[in-house]
């Protein structure tokens, strides 16, 4: 009796903890193929901590079963090194399942060409939402708080605010930084601050909107009414339209590409004949430099 008392405590005391379990369940890569003639094990300490320091953190205030996890790879590309410091870049990959079945579609698949940063091997990796001290960990949390913001907003109506506000502040303390890289305005179309404003722009609503329909009411739909979904899907191009047309060159757009446009090809695969010709002409127009990817849809038997 006593010990069934003690397992009954002890499951009692261990379900709040239980009930917080972490957002991510990153998996990082440090790539140092590029580089020769080094100690290689400040590479495999840098991609153990990086795992541990994403993973072990509750980024968020939300309850996150096990299976709810979301699943994201972190890519760094090391270019060169000198001492301790990196010379890199950045590849940024995100999946959510899709509702009742065991598929999995893409939320982010983003490459960051500009990522230096130091490093001395065991260093303890901190990370302070008031002040900023690392280029690295304010790189990778800043991408966590991406993540988060696209995957909230995939089930919500812009769910996803409070975690892009987030990115935005790393942004704004980190331009402070005169040798950070990849966070100032205007020094590149494909940047941080490119990819935090586009999300955050006046224009990102209409984008972002779709981006609920899209997955809650479209993917998430298709295991229990196929034809629904789909029609959902697809009418949800004209919201992209409305981007190409407020901002020809967002950043949303190219971001779209590589995640979704694959996917929303194959989901094209099952539409009739007239909603191909139709999904032709508006990505093509939408897209127009991704006329291989859409060869598919000229297919209209």
């Amino acid at each position: 009796m006593k010990w069934k008392k003690l397992c009954f405590l002890l499951a009692f005391a261990v379900l709040p903890w239980m009930g917080q379990g972490q957002e991510l369940n990153a998996r990082v890569t440090v790539n140092s193929d590029k580089i020769q003639g080094t100690n290689k094990s400040v590479f495999t300490t840098l991609q153990t901590s990086l795992m541990e320091f994403i993973n072990n953190r509750k980024w968020t205030d939300a309850t996150f079963a096990i299976n709810e996890r979301i699943d994201c790879t972190m890519t760094i590309i090391v270019n060169e090194q000198e001492d301790n410091t990196f010379s890199a870049e950045i590849q940024v990959q995100a999946r959510r399942p899709v509702y009742n079945s065991a598929y999995t579609t893409t939320l982010l698949n983003y490459r960051d060409t500009e990522f230096d940063f130091e490093y001395v091997e065991f260093e303890q990796l901190e990370y302070n939402e008031n002040t900023l001290t690392s280029n690295l960990t304010a790189t990778v949390v800043f991408y966590i708080y991406v993540i988060l913001g696209l995957d909230f907003d995939s089930f919500s109506p812009l769910g996803g605010k409070a975690y892009l506000e987030q990115a935005q502040q790393i942004v704004n303390m980190a331009q402070s930084q005169g040798t950070w890289n990849g966070w100032k305005a205007f020094d590149s179309n494909s940047n941080r601050h490119a990819l935090i404003t586009a999300l955050t722009d006046n224009a990102s609503e209409i984008f972002r909107n779709m981006w609920y329909t899209y997955h809650r009411r479209g993917l998430d739909e298709m295991a229990a009414n196929p034809d629904r979904g789909r029609t959902t899907i697809i009418e949800t191009l004209q919201a992209l339209e409305e981007v190409r047309q407020v901002r020809p060159t967002s950043l949303l757009l190219q971001m779209y590409a590589d995640s979704k446009l694959d996917e929303v090809v194959s989901i094209y695969s099952k539409a009739t004949t007239q909603e191909k010709q139709a999904g032709l002409k508006l990505l093509s127009n939408i897209f127009p430099t991704q006329g291989n990817r859409l060869e598919a849809l000229k297919n209209t038997r």
